[in-house]
């Protein structure tokens, strides 16, 4: 029991020594490093979970859980810790907003994946339809590059039936029209074989040696072109058995599926809200309790010792800056009083030897010829 008291209050990131002065605020920090300890646990199960459906592996998900566990663990813990109260509302306010938008963002990473595996059977279910929604996809993308040369030789199959049609309606009009011109029944209704009905039986026989001339011709090219639309489908079919019919099961896939259910459904819709918000109040409730919570003995016991000590800085930095000052100050006017002595003893110099150069002309001769002294 001392060892997990021990626990919480390091996770709650306390200072031992400053809370050993200020006991009653033990229980107060146990549960504030309780639920930062349990929000890193959280953390852990849902990168897990997460890191599992990319990488499907437990030793990947356990390893990079506890990496991302230990990480948000650490965060709050500093979240936390950095938090100090001043004893003014509006100062502790501005102080703990830019971690309240921290830890609302860490909630909202950490609830995703957990909510992924509580809707994870509405999920699945979902995820069955896109899949048959992306091979539907595959499918008719693969049909569309042959479609057109099957459209075309259909076009030109039913073009050269519908020209043999013709042409047999044609020859069976002229046929009958000289059986009927032989029998009496039709044309000059009587029954003779004369020139009338030679002239007729000379169209039938012409439309039937043109039938035959286009059946000669359009049936083989109409199996050659059938057997072209039986090879077209069987590349189409051939093409869809090919195609990689791999799991639809990945993380942004399940997060789609998340999405779609969420846009049909006002109860998982209203769920994943309330989860989200579960998350938030967990993650922010350590700084929320810091917030709202008056000044307790350790603040400040907490605040004399920090102080104290920035009491004791500032005397030592400002002795040291009056030091250095003094000792710049020192090196500056003997600095000056040194260069100030030496130009007027090098002055002094220069006069002497210049009255010495002087009264050494005055006695010395001209001499007229050299023109110089």
């Amino acid at each position: 029991m001392h060892k997990m008291k021990k626990f919480f209050l390091f996770c709650s990131g306390v200072d031992m020594a400053m809370l050993e002065k200020s006991p009653s605020d033990i229980n107060k920090y146990m549960g504030i490093g309780a639920t930062v300890f349990f929000t890193g646990v959280l953390a852990f199960f849902s990168s897990g979970y997460a890191l599992y459906t990319v990488f499907d592996s437990y030793f990947m998900a356990i390893a990079f859980g506890l990496v991302w566990g230990v990480m948000i663990f650490n965060l709050d813990r500093y979240i936390v810790m950095s938090m100090k109260s001043n004893g003014k509302w509006w100062r502790d306010a501005f102080v703990a907003l830019p971690r309240l938008v921290m830890a609302v963002l860490l909630a909202l990473v950490i609830s995703k994946p957990l909510e992924l595996k509580i809707f994870e059977k509405e999920i699945k279910a979902e995820l069955v339809t896109m899949e048959q929604e992306v091979f539907k996809k595959q499918e008719d993308h693969l049909k569309e590059r042959f479609q057109v040369q099957i459209d075309e030789q259909r076009q030109q199959i039913a073009a050269l039936k519908n020209e043999i049609t013709d042409k047999t309606a044609a020859r069976d009009t002229l046929t009958r029209m000289a059986v009927q011109e032989a029998d009496g029944t039709g044309g000059s209704g009587k029954k003779n074989l004369g020139p009338i009905y030679r002239a007729k039986k000379a169209e039938a026989d012409k439309a039937q040696a043109e039938l035959d001339s286009l059946l000669a011709t359009a049936l083989p090219l109409i199996r050659q072109k059938e057997r072209a639309v039986v090879a077209l489908d069987s590349t189409v079919q051939a093409g869809i058995a090919s195609l990689a019919r791999t799991e639809y099961d990945g993380m942004a896939a399940r997060m789609e599926a998340l999405s779609r259910l969420s846009a049909a459904s006002r109860a998982i819709f209203y769920a994943g809200i309330f989860i989200m918000l579960l998350f938030v109040a967990i993650e922010t409730a350590p700084i929320m309790v810091k917030l709202i919570s008056y000044r307790s003995p350790y603040d400040y016991v907490l605040h004399e010792y920090e102080h104290v000590f920035e009491m004791a800085n500032l005397e030592k930095t400002t002795l040291l800056a009056s030091e250095v000052k003094n000792k710049l100050k020192y090196e500056t006017d003997t600095g000056l009083h040194l260069t100030n002595a030496r130009i007027s003893l090098q002055r002094q110099l220069i006069d002497h030897k210049f009255r010495e150069k002087l009264e050494s002309l005055k006695n010395r001769p001209f001499d007229w010829k050299l023109g110089e002294v």
